[in-house]
């Protein structure tokens, strides 16, 4: 499928809390993963997509099938980073989402580079269906 890979990156601005950290005052790593989670619900959203609703309306839910992340730099306990979400990759039933989280600004030191996979499924049936069209209005000719 042809996505426009030109699209910006859809950005979330998050503080790191004292509950983020170890004892080294530094973010647990679990917790990237959560922030990256917080910047692709709301890049959903900024899509017109309320997943609640897609749950009990529509009966389809997306779940992550693969992620992974490369820890540059240590971000700090009341530190103000930005969490990304961009899609660069669509199937018919899985899309691809880089993440990144920078410190500061989108302009800011990386700290973290992502990659996240999730599928598009049936909530009776459990089983990957076909992802709307509708759902990434800046994706061309998706199958």
């Amino acid at each position: 499928m042809d996505i426009d890979l030109n699209q910006e990156a859809f950005a979330w601005p998050i503080r790191v809390y004292y509950e983020d950290t170890d004892a080294q005052g530094l973010v647990y790593f679990a917790n990237y993963f959560k922030f990256m989670e917080r910047a692709r619900t709301e890049w959903l959203r900024s899509l017109g997509v309320e997943q609640n609703v897609l749950l009990n309306e529509d009966r389809r839910y997306f779940v992550v099938i693969d992620t992974g992340a490369e820890f540059l730099r240590p971000a700090k306990f009341n530190d103000e980073l930005v969490a990304t979400a961009k899609l660069v990759g669509l199937t018919r039933a899985t899309f691809l989402i880089e993440q990144n989280i920078f410190r500061n600004s989108l302009d800011g030191e990386l700290l973290c580079k992502g990659m996240t996979k999730a599928a598009y499924v049936n909530a009776d049936t459990q089983k990957p269906v076909r992802v709307p069209a509708s759902i990434f209005k800046d994706s061309k000719n998706v199958d």
